[in-house]
């Protein structure tokens, strides 16, 4: 009686393609499983069914033999509802390995050790530092001030007054799971006596409490290598904040600020800058020096330049960062002009005027071409 009942195509059921990937399927039901469990839907008959029809459709898709004789004959291929006997699913599903991460908190199975033993480790701590834009290009090592979870001194880690540390909980007898039946399969969930590790401190240490762990603060030093740019994080293994009972360390992520320059901008591995010269200057040529961010340059600006052209001391920019390479610095020259003249001045700029008649009308591209020999 129950061959004659239409389903509804797998596929459409978890709202993907024919085509999806595995990782596809797994995504699209974990989002059904989320929205349709019976724990987050208490007493839906409705959506304890859609529930059933996603681990039902996935169990099958995720399977590469099963989901090409569905692909061919569709149900048939499967034989009939419930392919198999046994469950709705045709056999067991590991639930921890379908829902992992995502779910690991509501259901607790498949794996609860390894999240635990994850929780259990020390916290990352970041630190935002902000230094001086020498200090970017040219390294720094400061010392920083860091609030972290150490392990306790009066227990020495054990959580416990007397030492002897944590014992089995008798809630869960040691399991670190209370096991129940949810509709159509077993689910256990995190002992709320010992929060999931099957033990508890009986007699708890009066300076961490039983949590085997203090807040200090501490001084670290801290090493800022050459050529970092805003936004770099310096990861510091093992600083972080201690785990509990003996559990390894988290890590120190330093997060880098970096002050402006009153005259230089980086650009990749290269500094710019802006230098106004005067009119002789760019007219003439000349050797002017200016002060470089890792001292004094001497710049020569060729005859007849033009108010905005680079010029590039090369070797002179920013140290790429775990190399022994550097950038460049990119000078830009800005001719100046002059906005009060005395009476001198004004004579002799006169005179010039009248040497270096141009033509004032739109020019041409070959026009400017010969109008740079206007200046030589």
């Amino acid at each position: 009686m129950n061959s004659n009942v239409t389903k509804a195509d797998y596929y459409e059921v978890l709202g993907v393609s024919r085509e999806a990937s595995d990782q596809e399927l797994k995504s699209a039901y974990r989002k059904q499983a989320l929205k349709f469990h019976p724990d987050r839907n208490p007493g839906d008959r409705e959506a304890e069914e859609r529930f059933k029809q996603a681990s039902e459709a996935y169990q099958v898709l995720s399977d590469a033999d099963k989901r090409a004789a569905y692909d061919r004959f569709g149900h048939a291929g499967l034989g009939g509802p419930g392919f198999g006997g046994g469950s709705p699913f045709g056999g067991s599903v590991d639930i921890g390995d379908l829902f992992g991460d995502l779910f690991g908190e509501m259901f607790n199975v498949g794996g609860s050790q390894r999240r635990t033993q994850r929780q259990q480790r020390g916290d990352d701590l970041r630190f935002d530092l902000t230094i001086d834009f020498e200090a970017a290009l040219f390294g720094v090592e400061t010392e920083v001030k860091v609030r972290r979870m150490e392990t306790c001194g009066e227990c020495r880690g054990s959580g416990s007054k007397s030492g002897r540390g944590p014992i089995a909980c008798g809630q869960c007898q040691g399991r670190g799971q209370i096991r129940y039946q949810q509709g159509f399969f077993s689910v256990a969930r995190a002992c709320g006596a010992c929060g999931g590790t099957g033990q508890i401190i009986s007699d708890p240490c009066p300076a961490c409490m039983g949590e085997t762990r203090v807040g200090k603060e501490l001084k670290l030093n801290v090493k800022v290598p050459p050529g970092v740019e805003d936004g770099t994080r310096i990861r510091y293994s093992g600083e972080g904040g201690a785990g509990k009972h003996g559990a390894p360390k988290g890590d120190l992520y330093v997060v880098l600020t970096i002050r402006r320059h009153e005259y230089f901008e980086r650009d990749g591995h290269d500094l710019r800058c802006v230098v106004p010269i005067s009119f002789p200057q760019a007219a003439l040529g000349a050797e002017i020096e200016i002060p470089a961010i890792d001292g004094p340059l001497t710049l020569k600006i060729p005859e007849g330049t033009p108010s905005g052209k680079e010029l590039r001391a090369r070797g002179r920019g920013v140290p790429i960062l775990n190399s022994k390479g550097k950038g460049d610095l990119i000078v830009k020259v800005i001719v100046e002009i002059p906005k009060k003249l005395t009476r001198a001045q004004r004579e002799l700029i006169n005179q010039l005027a009248g040497s270096l008649a141009v033509d004032n009308r739109p020019a041409s591209p070959s026009l400017i071409e010969k109008m740079k020999d206007l200046f030589n």
